[in-house]
């Protein structure tokens, strides 16, 4: 166990830094430190992954989550906005795949976020199919206004495979390694729906 000499932490004015405090700033320069290997994550998502990566699905108290909202400038009403949480009377948990609306439109939704578009991903794959995977993944790539979502939704799967083999998930980490295999073929056939789209957007 680390010991540390120091007989109080402070903030920049010298006055004793509260354990709410000092658990915001770990939390900020954490996701600063994760954020250099999670590719282009909005906030978001940054939130959903560090909520997964520590308590899963589970139900949480609202403080827990609410340190790592504060640490991302987010609020937790702002993240159960976005779809992917729920909250209510003091417990927060993620929203697992079967709990997302199946009638999800990435062009008409207000927060859109890569967290919630790679669980639409996998669900779309594993209950309809390759084809309706590529087809959203098509809509995906057609979103302005949030960089290269497609690519992030694969390096999210990705980061979240590993997770789930470390900890021993197997369930979750055969889904997002199943998206991850997948990628090429379900980019081919975005990439073949496109085309026809725009020939027959020339022909009218």
């Amino acid at each position: 166990m680390f010991l540390s000499s120091a007989k109080a932490v402070l903030n920049p004015d010298d006055s004793p830094m509260r354990v709410r405090e000092a658990l915001i700033e770990i939390n900020a320069a954490l996701d600063e430190y994760l954020s250099q290997d999670e590719g282009e994550l909005d906030a978001d998502s940054r939130f959903a992954l560090t909520f997964f990566e520590s308590f899963g699905y589970k139900e949480r108290d609202f403080g827990d989550a609410e340190g790592l909202a504060k640490a991302r400038n987010l609020s937790v009403a702002g993240v159960a906005e976005a779809g992917i949480l729920r909250s209510v009377a003091g417990k927060v948990r993620l929203l697992p795949r079967a709990e997302l609306p199946e009638d999800w439109d990435p062009a008409s939704d207000k927060r859109l976020c890569v967290w919630e578009a790679t669980q639409h991903l996998i669900r779309k794959l594993e209950t309809d199919g390759e084809s309706a995977a590529a087809s959203l993944l098509s809509q995906l790539k057609q979103v302005s206004g949030h960089g290269d979502l497609a690519a992030n939704c694969r390096a999210l799967a990705y980061r979240l495979y590993n997770h789930c083999e470390k900890t021993k998930q197997a369930e979750e980490a055969r889904a997002y390694n199943g998206l991850v295999i997948a990628w090429p073929e379900l980019e081919r056939q975005a990439s073949a729906q496109n085309t026809e789209t725009a020939v027959q957007a020339s022909l009218i």
